[in-house]
């Protein structure tokens, strides 16, 4: 299972947006694998990005916004309700006992530390849709920097559960740290896994990091809603936003995600193209004495 998606951008930007340019190649004639080469990116992913560029063109032309985007529409307006209706509750709740005195003065700090998780939780949850509204519109920007797999996971994944931390990536690391937290957080679905580890790899042309579960298998269903945009599950296991997010930004990235699974584990991963930083200019030669 692998998904990537990524709305096209507009004509204005394609002279400075990789994407669009690499799409624009395939439309002039091009060859798919050739562009993808040319545009250091997954063949699968540039056709997904030729499809949904002539389709949004479509919908331009005839001035009619397809079914699919009210689809995403309404599931993102449920899902971002359900995401912040949990921590919004539990702020209002400490508010109201420690503006109204109920709260023991021993338990002052413990009710503090809680109502700040709370409004931690909305402020992450506020970045989320400020990330997927830039990506809706084809907006999302990289800002790339080298650094090391255990740089990258720093905070992210317990150091002793990494390995290939050596492995350099040239990533954005805020949107990519995203990626693998939310693939860590996915891997830790019911059935409760026996032991999660991230495993990080040169797979030219990509930089694979993968998050191992040893487990029985996630059940279907709620794989198939992880992938889904904005979804939102119907029994409980809390798969709202899912892996839409971590697929935006991986494509951001000219990447993909994706998840291979048996009876026994699972490996949800995301691979970046493996690039690397150009060398420092040469110092100019000394000038010479007349």
């Amino acid at each position: 299972m692998e998904g990537g998606h990524q709305a096209a951008t507009t004509p204005h930007d394609a002279a400075e947006d990789p994407r669009v340019a690499a799409v624009l190649a395939v439309l002039g004639g091009a060859s798919l694998d050739e562009a993808a080469r040319a545009s250091q990116v997954d063949p699968d992913v540039l056709g997904r990005w030729v499809r949904d560029f002539v389709r949004a063109g479509t919908a331009q032309v005839t001035n009619r916004p397809s079914d699919d985007s009210a689809r995403q529409r309404d599931r993102f307006l449920a899902a971002f309700a359900h995401e912040v209706r949990s921590p919004l509750t539990v702020a209002r709740g400490w508010v109201t006992m420690l503006s109204e005195g109920h709260v023991p003065p021993a338990q002052v700090a413990h009710s503090m530390r809680r109502l700040d998780q709370a409004l931690d939780r909305l402020a992450e949850r506020s970045r989320d849709v400020e990330l997927m509204a830039a990506a809706s519109l084809g907006r999302l920007t990289i800002d790339a920097e080298l650094l090391t797999a255990r740089e990258l996971l720093d905070g992210v994944v317990p150091p002793d559960c990494v390995s290939g931390g050596d492995v350099e990536v040239v990533v954005d690391v805020e949107k990519l740290r995203r990626v693998v937290r939310d693939l860590w957080e996915a891997a830790g679905l019911s059935p409760a896994p026996r032991s999660r580890r991230v495993e990080v790899a040169v797979v030219a042309p990509w930089v694979e990091v993968s998050v191992v579960r040893e487990a029985d298998p996630i059940d279907p269903d709620v794989l198939r809603a992880l992938f889904e945009p904005f979804d939102a599950n119907d029994d409980g296991t809390g798969v709202t936003l899912g892996l839409y997010l971590a697929r935006a930004l991986s494509v951001a990235h000219g990447g993909s995600v994706g998840l291979e699974q048996d009876d026994h584990r699972a490996a949800l991963w995301v691979r970046v193209p493996v690039r690397t930083t150009p060398d420092p200019s040469p110092p100019p030669p000394p000038l010479e004495t007349p």
